[in-house]
Parts: structure tokens; sequence; C-alpha cells
């Protein structure tokens, strides 16, 4: 059985990514899918859509390899980590769409646990800050909203889940509901220290024990998928900024990554110490394999590739995201025009709910071209925030910085990055390391490769961009950008 299927589910999109024993991505398929926005700041999907892309992608990926299941050794899974499902143990029906991580409706609940005095237990147990991104308040929503859902929770009728127990759900026909310690310690339930449930934080968000997932080892067979006909092993599962962090080889303490997708999440191994965070970032588990929990620091931003999906759905000013980089290179500069893409409030290191979407610097003189610049260079100064926030926690420098995920393909935004930072952006030959992080975690599990010494070794970088910006051109644009920030905050409150 010579390969391993990755199911990378995302916020817009499904992929499956067949992997050989060299590391290499022998096919893949991808298929987008709705976005739905009931409210301002409501963020939707429906579940038998994720489902039915995944499902279509991993059989479209398998026949473009010219492969039957009989050929896969195993099957690992990593998803957009925060959004929440909620479905009938006995149909496998949605009881409502899944509520999406970029969602705020939750908001207000987490004023009122801020309000309570809660928020430093809640980080003491779980690493997290409170606030919607989670999936707790997600799942108490559901509960409080759907008629009759908290009474069948009660009952045993329903099952919650993250993006994973809803495709291991799926895959296995209704016979394992599991999610790993990666994703179960994104939902604002989950003791990081004791590895399991709490029973303290299930009570203040009145979600019954029922209702949750058996908690399994990120790297290690947790259930049988029936795929084709065949019987294949279910052995890696991990959040995508989690498997990414493992796909890019930043096994050992103080080795970092920054992947560039819809959002943009930068993770520094902490190895086995939950190291707090003082700087408004998250301590997660960044996986548990071989019975031991190995524990990151994280910065979120909610909106990093999105916004040029914005450009090009929102304002239409360019027909692919392709094109983005060739408009912002009419230009030879921002022009002064800064963009906040607050569209969801602000993560790490700012945690406003209430933040908006901003121009400012705008004059007769800007152009499309100005907007693109300012959007891209809005990724990379996000990014930068979270960086320096995680080095003040961490106490140290970083030497370099691995970056993945599609907008790495800009070499234009790329190269802003370095010059923010004054270290190496480090850009790997497999972009697409989320995917291959799960490979990786499952493979390892069926002895598919031997250790993480293995696939480590086949991590190789494709270039480096070294940074050419002098530091005072750099922190005065630095400057200017958190002024911008600072003006974004709390629009939504009026």
């Amino acid at each position: 059985m010579p390969f391993v299927v990755a199911l990378d589910q995302g916020t817009t999109s499904s992929r499956a990514i067949v992997f050989d024993h060299a590391g290499r991505a022998v096919a893949n398929a991808q298929a987008e899918f709705r976005q739905i926005f009931p409210q301002p700041g409501w963020v939707e999907h429906d579940p038998a859509e994720i489902w039915a892309s995944q499902a279509g992608v991993l059989h479209a990926a398998l026949a473009k390899a010219g492969i039957g299941a009989r050929d896969l050794a195993a099957i690992g899974i990593t998803n957009q980590r925060e959004t929440a499902v909620l479905w009938e143990r006995g149909t496998g029906r949605p009881v409502h769409n899944a509520i999406v991580w970029q969602d705020r409706r939750t908001a207000g609940i987490c004023d009122e646990l801020r309000e309570q005095g809660l928020a430093p237990m809640i980080a003491a147990k779980t690493g997290l800050v409170v606030d919607a991104y989670f999936s707790g308040t997600k799942l108490k929503w559901l509960l409080d909203n759907v008629p009759g859902a908290r009474a069948r929770a009660e009952r045993g009728e329903l099952a919650f889940g993250t993006v994973d127990s809803w495709l291991v759900w799926n895959l296995t026909g209704g016979d394992a509901h599991v999610t790993d310690a990666s994703n179960a310690s994104r939902t604002m339930l989950y003791d990081i220290h004791r590895g399991d449930w709490d029973d303290a934080l299930c009570e203040l968000l009145d979600v019954p024990r029922a209702v949750l997932p058996r908690v399994v080892a990120s790297s290690g067979v947790c259930a049988t998928a029936s795929v084709e006909g065949a019987e294949v092993p279910i052995a890696g599962i991990a959040g995508d900024q989690q498997a990414a962090l493992f796909g890019q080889a930043c096994h050992a303490p103080g080795l970092a990554k920054n992947t560039y997708g819809t959002g943009c999440f930068l993770l520094m191994n902490t190895g086995g110490k939950a190291v707090a965070s003082h700087n408004n970032l998250l301590t997660t588990v960044a996986w548990r394999r071989d019975g031991a929990t190995q524990y990151a620091l994280e910065g979120s931003v909610f909106i990093g590739g999105a916004v040029v999906q914005w450009l090009r759905d929102g304002l239409r000013i360019i027909r692919h995201a392709a094109d983005v980089e060739p408009l912002a290179l009419t230009v030879p500069d921002n022009g002064g025009v800064y963009f906040v893409p607050a569209f969801a409030g602000l993560g790490a290191p700012h945690w406003d709910a209430y933040a908006r979407g901003s121009l400012f610097g705008l004059t007769r003189g800007a152009t499309g071209g100005h907007l693109a610049r300012a959007a891209l260079e809005s990724i990379a100064y996000q990014s930068a925030d979270v960086l320096h926030a995680m080095e003040k926690d961490a106490g140290i420098t970083l030497a370099e910085l691995r970056v993945d995920g599609g907008a790495t393909a800009s070499n234009l935004l790329m190269q802003f990055q370095a010059d923010l930072l004054g270290v190496p952006v480090v850009r790997p030959k497999v972009h697409e390391t989320t995917a291959l992080g799960a490979a990786y975690l499952a493979g390892l599990a069926v002895g598919f490769w031997k250790s993480a010494d293995d696939v480590k070794a086949k991590w190789q970088v494709d270039r480096v961009f070294e940074p050419a910006m002098p530091r005072e051109r750099a922190a005065q644009l630095q400057g200017e950008w958190q002024r911008a920030v600072e003006r974004a905050k709390g629009w939504a409150q009026g």
C-alpha cells in the first residue's frame, strides 16, 4: 500500500491530496462550497455540502492518481478548527448549519463571561482567550436556539463536533464519534493540561457531556473508513494549523511557521511545556502522539487570503485571485493607503470582536493598484503583529519564519513579510504543508514512515526571502499600520 491520502477540509474548499512515500503530492482534487451569511457578522456552512465536497474530491484524487482505496495505507484528516457542527446520532442529519470560526454572533456571550471575571480561569485551563472565535460558545448558541436541541442533547440524541468529527462520522457510517487533542483544545471546553473535557467549563456553557466526542491521539488509528468497498484506517487527525506545523518539520521547541490561508496562523512549537501568554496569544495543543503531548503558542489573523477573495468577489477589481499581485505591482508602493481587513473583528494580539474593515489614506490619486497592494500588505502587517507578541512570550528572537499556504505564491507578499520582520522567510518546495502534516501523522501511526526524523529529512526549501528594507523604514510603515488599526477598533459598538 504505497500511498497515504490527506483530506484537507478548509474554510472555503475541500481538498484531497494523495502522497507517496517520498512525501510527494501524486494527485489532488479540490472543490469550493458555499459561504452563507445570514446576518452581518454571521458565517455558516451547510455540513451536507462539506461532506459531499470532501467525499467527491477523495474519489477524484484517487482517480487522478490511478489508484484505488486498497492502495491506501491510511487516511489523514486536517480541518478548519473552531467551526461547530451539531447533528442527530440516529440519522446523521445536521440540526442546523455549521457555525464557522469567523462567526461573531456569540460575542455577547463572551462579553458576559469576561464581565463575570471568568477569563483568567478559562485561560488557565484552556490556554485560550474568551472570544467568539472558539466553538464552545457556538455550541451553546446552537443548544439555546435550535428548538428542542438542549433536551435532545441531554438525552444523548445529538452529537457535537468540529469538522474533523463530522468527517470521521460520515467516513465510518456513524461508527466513530471522535476528535483529536489539537481540535479539542480549540473548543474552550477542554483542559489542555489534564487532556480531557472539563466539567466546570461544560457547566459554565450549559454543555452536556453526552454531546461531546471522544478525544483521541493526533497520530494513531482511531477508526476505520469504508472507501470504495475497502477498509482504510483513519490514523491521523489534526487541526489545520497544527498539521501545518508538523508538515513544516517544526518538531522542536522554538521553530515557527505561518500559514497564509483564508486567515493567517502563526504557531511556535514550545515542546512539552504549555507556555502561558502575556501578550494575548493562545496556548494550544500542537499534537498528541506516542503518548506525549506537545504544545504551541499561536496567534490567529482572521482575514488573510480572504481579503483577496473580497477584492475578487466583493469589489470585483480582479477576476482571479492570482491577478492581485500584477495589479499591486502597477504601483511602486502603497501610496499611503492602509487597509485593515477586520471583516470578522481582529484576532491576536488585539482580540476586538467589534473592529470592522477599514481603509485609510485614500486620495483622488489612489488606484486599484494601491488598494491591491494595501490588501497584500495587510496580511504581512497582521502577521508581524503576532510574531512580535510571540517573541515576547517565548523570550526568543526567531532566526527564520517558515511559511506555507496559498498566498505564499506571491513573491511580493513574501518579500514584504521578510522586510517587515527583518528575518529570512523560508518557503518550502511543498506549499501545502497542512495536508502533508496530516499525511505524516497518519503514515507514522501505521509504519508507512518510520519516525519524525524520517519525515523531517523530506522537508526541502524552495526559496529564501532575505530582508532588504532598512529597519527605520520598516518601523515607520508599522507605525502607520498601528495608527490605522487603532482607528478600526470598536467600530461596531458605535
